[in-house]
């Protein structure tokens, strides 16, 4: 049965609330349990299988990070990436938890001393990729322990429904074999219903507790767009975050080169991530963000899985994800230190075109040998093709539901929070564009539809769109004249617009399926059963227009709270210090405190190591690590700032004395 959002700590009896309280105030400096927390560390402590749906930002990994603190023994955890790892286990180990990891990014001495260690009790958790924890040498490894747990992190990977499969979690199903009475629990971000049921299958989870949290994210603010000047458009949103990190999202890899190449030009501190790239260059870049060297990303999807930097000030899409669950994991890495954040979608109606193009040409080059492993040769092809056919259906109808969500209409966090059977009982959200009034108007779009329509009629559906823009335009093209189609009654009936503004229209009227553009390999318009319906008036239609005006852009509430009561000067005083302490360490700055926590600082200005550690996310570790540094740059940015004031006050009082005495 599904449990619904309750409480903090619910879920937890008194004892182990006792234990949970002391450990988070002991490692990670926090007083409380974000929803749904409670109950998911109460199946980890209480042996029972689970399957946790929580946000990015939720704290889906404080739920297999607590358990193992209290129960003690080795617990492992499953982890797609080596980034992810290495970014996890550095914080980890900030607070002074017991972890290790092993992975092909360490060397065979690092490997050695944490296989001796794990043999030796030592680590309360170990995170591995799905490939090595089903190695024979690793599972003999884990045998000769006392396994408390599993946990599976990013566990839509194992669903064929999912949206980042990876044929690999599938052998995870040994691990009720091979380790029986133990237990396993599988986190995610983002699963339907669908997904959800697939991961409890596969997995052969046993009556699991399963844990779905709020899908709605309301410290971000969605904006969707339509694309006209694509670099003026993202110039003037990086400029609303200059300095902050971004991550800007793009379908392909030439188009994150050009990007980014254009931004480095612009000045700003970018740079391109793709799977084309060699490993090492990948590496250096992800760094480069982690450690704040960089500000801006530009990358295909290939990119942000292993992002575990909680202050990405934006997301922006260059154009359409291919599904709503590819939105909802990327624009969630923005904000995920529950602080506000911006999500801009540039969309353009040919997006939709573009990624079915993809999806086609993925399935035709898939190698399905190596997921349908030793079939005979006859039953190999039928099972290649019925795949190959499920995974394009599969892959169409999620691009469906994107394209419906991009178009102007409902509240965005209601739209998605309903996509993921979840009510959303607020009227106005007072984070996207559509409540906070910033969309562009629809206008009625019917009259220039039929136009259109007529055209395609008239040339007797076989032409592509440039041409019926040209026709429609009047232009007595070569082409044109040779078909006779300046003689047709719709020559020229749309001669005051522009050929990109028609283009424009009729991708639209594609992507609301209003006419079929056919998949040959030279596309032509065709007529079908809703064109009909427009042409005889049965059906009005409603277009974005094309227009090149800048859109406003509204403070939202989230943003002006978010500030409240916090010095910003001091904020990014502390940020230069939290800067020059992790260069020292070798980590990423977040490693050190994230955003919230120098919010914090900067609004409570303690004064001693107690008022210190009663700021949220500092742990004792972090106390004896950092107090002393925090505490010395807070207390001089006071003097300074007294001394400061001092001085202004001085002055004025010579000016009123001066003024007193009659001088001007």
């Amino acid at each position: 049965m599904e449990s619904s959002v309750g409480p903090r700590f619910s879920g937890l009896n008194p004892s182990q609330q006792a234990a949970v309280e002391e450990t988070l105030r002991q490692f990670w400096g926090y007083d409380q349990l974000r929803p749904l927390q409670g109950e998911a560390i109460a199946a980890g402590l209480n042996g029972r299988d689970s399957l946790v749906v929580l946000p990015p930002g939720g704290g889906k990994s404080l739920c297999y990070q607590v358990p193992p603190a209290i129960l003690g023994g080795t617990h492992v955890v499953v982890s797609p990436l080596i980034s992810l790892m290495k970014d996890q286990l550095d914080s980890l180990r900030a607070c002074g938890y017991p972890a290790t990891a092993l992975h092909s990014g360490i060397s065979p001495t690092e490997r050695d001393e944490a296989e001796r260690g794990i043999a030796a009790g030592e680590y309360r958790l170990v995170f591995v990729a799905p490939e090595r924890l089903v190695n024979s040498r690793f599972l003999d490894l884990l045998r000769r322990q006392s396994v408390g747990s599993f946990s599976i992190d990013e566990a839509h990977c194992i669903s064929h429904w999912g949206h980042n499969f990876r044929p690999e979690y599938r052998q995870l199903a040994i691990l009720k074999n091979r380790f029986p009475g133990t237990s396993v629990h599988a986190f995610t971000a983002t699963a339907t219903g669908r997904v959800r049921d697939d991961i409890v299958e596969q997995l052969r989870l046993d009556a699991p507790e399963v844990l779905v949290g709020t899908f709605d994210r309301p410290n971000l603010t969605y904006r969707i767009v339509p694309r006209h000047k694509l670099r003026n458009q993202v110039v003037e949103v990086v400029e609303r975050h200059h300095g902050e990190a971004l991550i800007i999202y793009c379908i392909s890899r030439s188009d994150t080169e050009r990007l980014s190449k254009f931004l480095q030009k612009e000045g700003y501190r970018a740079d391109c991530y793709h799977a084309g790239l060699e490993a090492e260059s990948r590496r250096r870049v992800q760094d480069a963000f982690s450690n704040e060297s960089l500000d801006i990303i530009v990358a295909t999807v290939a990119f942000g899985m292993g992002v575990d930097r909680s202050d990405v000030r934006c997301v922006i899409h260059a154009a359409m994800p291919k599904s709503i669950e590819h939105y909802q994991q990327e624009t969630g890495r923005a904000g995920r230190d529950g602080l506000e954040a911006e999500c801009v979608l540039f969309y353009s109606p040919a997006d939709t075109l573009r990624w079915r193009k993809l999806l086609e040409r993925a399935n035709q080059d898939d190698d399905w040998q190596t997921q349908l492993g030793d079939l005979p040769p006859d039953r190999f092809v039928s099972a290649r093709q019925n795949g190959a056919r499920q995974e394009l259906d599969a892959g169409v109808a999620l691009l469906d539901h994107m394209r419906k969500f991009v178009a102007p209409g409902n509240c965005r966090h209601k739209t998605l929070s309903e996509y993921f059977g979840q009510s959303y009982e607020t009227d106005n959200c007072d984070a996207c564009d559509i409540c906070l009034g910033e969309c562009e108007d629809l206008e009625d779009g019917t009259a220039a539809a039929q136009k259109i329509l007529s055209c395609v009629f008239r040339v007797q559906q076989q032409y592509g769109i440039a041409h019926i823009a040209d026709v429609l335009r009047g232009m007595r093209t070569d082409r044109v004249v040779e078909l006779s189609h300046d003689r047709l009654s719709t020559f020229g009936l749309m001669s005051d617009t522009t050929k990109t503004a028609i283009t424009n229209m009729v991708y639209q009227l594609v992507d609301q399926d209003l006419v079929t553009r056919t998949d040959s390999t030279y596309p032509v318009l065709q007529l079908n059963q809703r064109s009909a319906e427009v042409l005889r008036g049965e059906r009005e239609v409603w277009l974005v227009p094309q227009r090149k005006k800048k859109a406003s852009v509204t403070r939202t509430a989230h943003e002006q709270e978010a500030w409240e009561g916090v010095d910003r000067n001091l904020f990014e005083h502390l940020r230069d210090v939290r800067l020059h302490l992790a260069r020292e360490r070798g980590v990423p700055p977040f490693v050190i405190f994230g955003d919230a926590t120098l919010r914090h600082l900067a609004s409570a200005k303690p004064t001693t190591p107690e008022e210190f550690l009663d700021v949220h996310g500092v742990g004792a570790k972090k106390l004896a690590d950092f107090g002393e540094v925090f505490l010395g740059e807070i207390a001089e940015y006071g003097g300074n700032t007294a001394a400061m004031q001092n001085e202004t006050d001085h002055t004025h009082d010579e000016d009123l004395e001066t003024n007193a005495h009659g001088y001007s």
